[in-house]
C-alpha cells in the first residue's frame, strides 16, 4: 500500500482533505490499564506514579472489534501525563473507527517506564536556591542516554516493562509512542516482526546499555518476553510521534533489514528537541512510511484535522481485513 507521502521527499500533508469524510458516532471512553512496577534507574524499586484504580476488562460493544494499542510516553513523562495529554486523540479515535464498516473499538493502553529520573536528568533543568538534584519527580524513562558513550542505559529493563505491559493486556494490536516511546515502539514493532530477527551473538557485538557488573554478555531476553507477551504475533501498525532511531551497533540488527511494519510517522517542522535526522533515520529504516509534517513543535498533535490523518491511515489498515477473532459475541 503506498504511502501518503512519500518517505522521501517530506511535505506538509492536507489533513482536511482526509476528514471530510469523518462520520459523526457517539463518543465511547477508552481503558488505561496500570504499569509494570517501575524501578529507580534501573537499579531498586521505586513507588510507581498514581495510576488510579485499575479498571476491568472494557465492555466492548456488540459488534464492535477491539483494537488495542499500547503508548509508550516520551522522556520525562508518565503513563497517566500521557493519556491526560493525548484525552482528545483517544475520543476522536473511538468517535471515528466506531461506524461501519469499520466497526473498531480502540483500547488505549499507557504504561509507565520503569527508569524514575532525577531533576538533574531533566534536560534545561536550572536548580533553585536549595534546590536538592537528587529529589526525583513523577518523571520517567524507558532508557537513559549515556552523552560520553551513547550507550542506552536500562534499556533490557525498559523493554521488559513493556512486555510486562503487553502481557497484562493480553496481547495487542499495535503500538504508538512519542519522542523516546517512539523510539522503543519501532524497537519493538521490529522484534515482534516474521519471520523473526535473530539477535547478533553477545560476543560478537558491545551491549547497547551496558552495566557495571563483570558480565559482558548483552542481555537479549527481553526479546523473547516480548515475543511471548503477545503470544508470537506481530504488529498490525506503529504509530510514531517525533520519534528517532537508535544508533547503539547493537541495535543495528532491528533496523537490518528494513522494519516492514506499517509505520506512520508524526514530525513536527518545528521541533527543537529531536533533530529532523535523527527522524528521518528512523523513516530511512522502515520499509513503507508514511510520513506526516505538522507545523509544529515537539509534540502529539491533537487537534481533529491531524487525529483524522491518523484515524484515515488506520482505516487503511482495517477496510479489507472485516471481522477478526477478537469481534465481541
Amino acid at each position: 500500500m503506498k504511502s501518503l507521502i512519500s518517505a522521501t521527499a517530506l511535505r506538509i500533508f492536507n489533513p482536511i482533505a482526509a476528514s471530510r469524510n469523518c462520520q459523526s458516532h457517539p463518543l465511547r471512553t477508552l481503558t488505561m490499564s496500570a504499569s509494570a512496577t517501575p524501578t529507580s534507574n534501573g537499579q531498586s524499586p521505586a513507588p510507581a506514579p498514581a495510576q488510579g484504580p485499575q479498571k476491568k476488562t472494557p465492555n466492548i460493544p456488540k459488534g464492535k472489534t477491539e483494537i488495542k494499542i499500547l503508548m509508550l510516553h516520551g522522556y520525562t513523562q508518565s503513563g497517566p501525563l500521557f493519556s491526560s495529554k493525548t484525552k482528545a486523540l483517544s475520543k476522536l479515535l473511538t468517535k471515528a473507527l466506531s461506524p461501519a464498516p469499520f466497526n473498531l473499538h480502540p483500547t488505549l493502553i499507557y504504561p509507565t517506564a520503569p527508569h524514575r529520573l532525577r531533576a538533574s536528568d531533566i534536560p534545561g533543568h536550572v536548580p533553585g536556591e536549595g534546590d536538592n538534584d537528587d529529589d526525583e519527580g513523577d518523571n520517567w524513562a524507558w532508557f537513559r542516554k549515556d552523552e560520553a558513550t551513547g550507550a542506552y542505559r536500562g534499556l533490557e529493563a525498559g523493554m521488559e516493562s513493556i512486555a510486562s505491559a503487553i502481557a497484562e493486556a493480553g496481547g495487542i494490536d499495535g503500538i504508538c509512542g512519542f519522542s523516546q516511546g517512539g523510539a522503543a515502539a519501532a524497537l519493538v514493532a521490529s522484534a515482534l516482526e516474521h519471520p523473526h530477527r535473530t539477535p547478533p551473538p553477545s560476543s560478537s557485538v558491545a551491549s547497547p546499555s551496558p552495566s557495571d557488573s563483570d558480565s559482558k554478555d548483552v542481555d537479549w531476553s527481553w526479546v523473547s518476553s516480548l515475543r511471548a507477551a503477545n503470544n508470537d504475533q506481530p504488529l498490525k501498525f506503529c504509530i510514531v510521534y517525533s520519534g528517532f532511531y537508535g544508533p547503539p551497533e547493537a541495535l543495528k540488527w532491528l533496523y537490518d533489514p528494513k522494519i516492514k511494519t506499517p509505520t506512520l510517522h508524526f514530525l513536527g517542522s518545528l521541533d527543537t528537541v529531536v533533530e529532523e535526522s535523527r527522524s528521518q533515520g528512523l523513516v530511512d529504516r522502515c520499509e513503507d512510511p508514511t510520513v506526516i509534517v505538522h507545523p509544529g513543535g515537539h509534540y502529539v498533535p491533537v487537534a481533529k484535522d491531524w487525529v483524522m490523518v491518523l484515524v484515515g491511515w488506520l482505516r487503511q489498515r482495517y477496510e479489507n481485513k472485516g471481522a477478526t477473532d477478537k469481534e465481541a459475541p
